[in-house]
């Protein structure tokens, strides 16, 4: 015989988003001058990630930063491709971005210049990178 469990556990919880306020940094001189939340702090969430090379830094989980660093040198046509898909998978590590779309990608001598739209839970963002190949 199975005990009759059935209904005892009640679904009477919600799941509570919590803020995203966070030091703002001045990336011309790379230091904290108070702090931002919201849609300015998914911006910087974004800088952060794109400018902090995956598996340098033990302060890091290993699911943050990207890995843009190991393009280098690689063939031009592989890297368009490749790089669209590792900037995927660095934001998407990011619950408040839903999506990265609208990719162009613009080549200057050694080095691409990546632009693209970045769906967050606060509006589209429009990002830029330039990655030396």
């Amino acid at each position: 015989m199975t005990p009759n469990v059935g209904n005892q556990l009640k679904a009477d919880w919600t799941i509570q988003t919590q803020p995203s306020k966070t030091y703002r940094l001045n990336v011309d001189t790379q230091t904290i001058v108070g702090f931002c939340d919201d849609r300015k702090a998914i911006e910087q969430a974004i800088y952060l990630i794109l400018n902090t090379e995956r598996f340098e830094w033990v302060i890091y989980s290993w699911n943050y930063g990207s890995e843009l660093q190991g393009l280098f040198g690689k063939p031009i046509p592989y890297v368009v491709s490749e790089i669209q898909r590792r900037i995927k998978e660095a934001l998407l590590q990011d619950d408040r971005i839903n999506g990265i779309e609208n990719f162009i990608v613009t080549r200057n001598g050694n080095k691409l210049l990546v632009s693209f739209d970045v769906s967050t839970i606060k509006g589209v963002i429009s990002v830029s990178k330039e990655v030396v190949v």
